[in-house]
């Protein structure tokens, strides 16, 4: 058995050769995963998995609008299908979905959301014919029966299902291939990457506003830049950050996934709460911290890469910037982070 950086296992059980040849046999392949972006880019291992165990398939990807461009570009999927994901109000659109489903006629589905909507989507297609269907809706053909399932962190979850399916290994999430020209921007380096939104609905998982305005002090102090990045409706508290601390950039609602994966490539380090930008920053090769609260276990959801680490306490009040620096300058040896730029 494999294993990632983390000694955590990754790939086949023993007794399984990781060498297995590829199927051949499934010529059309869907693989539906919706969101959000945390656990889509913990699907980006799995997928790659796919791609290699069918390599002469046409594959499709079932998502949501706002991941459609990093799978196409992620060369894993040969189309992109966005679900507008219909209420139980809305038959019409039930019945298009279904329609469009039958008329692929699919040979296998890898549902790597596993939630009662793609669930949903198996039971759809009755009265058949089914393609096989590896997931955990009743009567798939590649059931991931493991009762203790929801207990095992998202990549190790998905690399046993996949597993279950005949696919015998499954790489980290690499994001290598996502780039863009990040000149526009205009960010000087040494650059640190900063996080600090989240779910808007569980404020627990968030570092007080205040103290991540005291890292970027801390930050420019020593002659690194701090780059502010989430999505539009962190503005507030992205902009509150920035009117703190002038040496800051502020790139709220600027950033796409592809921006991101390659300012991650340009950063001597990142840091952010438990939120979807920091496993796409630690799957880029990014130094990650990330910030852990009682409100969700890192053994179950923390990103994994080449150089990452967990802060974890409780009540996130009580994190010290202090120890957050700390934890930078472990991980993050591309700059000498605590001492002033003018000083050996």
């Amino acid at each position: 058995m494999t294993q990632d950086p983390s000694g955590q296992p990754v790939g086949s059980p023993t007794g399984h050769s990781d060498n297995a040849p590829a199927d051949p046999a499934p010529n059309k392949v869907l693989i539906i995963k919706l969101g959000a972006l945390g656990d889509m880019v913990q699907s980006l291992g799995p997928m790659a998995a796919i791609r290699h165990h069918h390599p002469n398939a046409h594959i499709t990807a079932l998502t949501t609008a706002p991941y459609e461009m990093l799978l196409r570009a992620s060369g894993y999927v040969d189309d992109v299908w966005l679900d507008t994901k219909p209420r139980w109000f809305q038959p019409g659109r039930w019945n298009d979905l279904r329609s469009r489903l039958h008329a692929a006629e699919f040979h296998r589905v890898y549902d790597l959301q596993t939630s009662d909507r793609s669930s949903f989507y198996h039971h759809l297609l009755w009265p058949g014919p089914f393609p096989e269907w590896s997931g955990i809706a009743r009567g798939c053909s590649h059931p991931h029966a493991n009762p203790e399932r929801d207990t095992l962190h998202t990549i190790d979850r998905q690399s046993e299902q996949l597993f279950d399916a005949g696919i015998p290994q499954v790489p980290l999430p690499d994001l290598s291939w996502a780039d863009s020209d990040t000149r526009r921007f205009d960010v000087s380096e040494p650059l640190c990457l900063i996080a600090p939104g989240g779910a808007p609905h569980r404020p627990a998982k968030r570092w007080p506003s205040e103290h991540f305005a005291a890292l970027a002090h801390t930050l420019t102090d020593i002659g690194v830049t701090p780059v502010l990045i989430g999505a539009t409706a962190e503005s507030g508290l992205l902009s509150a950050i920035a009117a703190t601390c002038p040496g800051a950039r502020n790139l709220c609602g600027e950033t796409s996934f592809l921006d991101l994966a390659a300012l991650a490539r340009r950063a001597a380090g990142a840091v952010g709460n438990d939120t979807g930008p920091m496993h796409l920053l630690a799957a880029a090769g990014c130094p990650c911290t990330v910030l852990f609260s009682g409100e969700s276990d890192p053994v179950l959801c923390a990103p994994r890469g080449l150089s990452v680490t967990f802060l974890r306490q409780p009540d996130l009040r009580s994190l010290a910037v202090s120890d957050v620096m700390a934890s930078l300058r472990e991980i993050a040896p591309g700059i000498q982070l605590g001492v002033p730029p003018d000083q050996p």
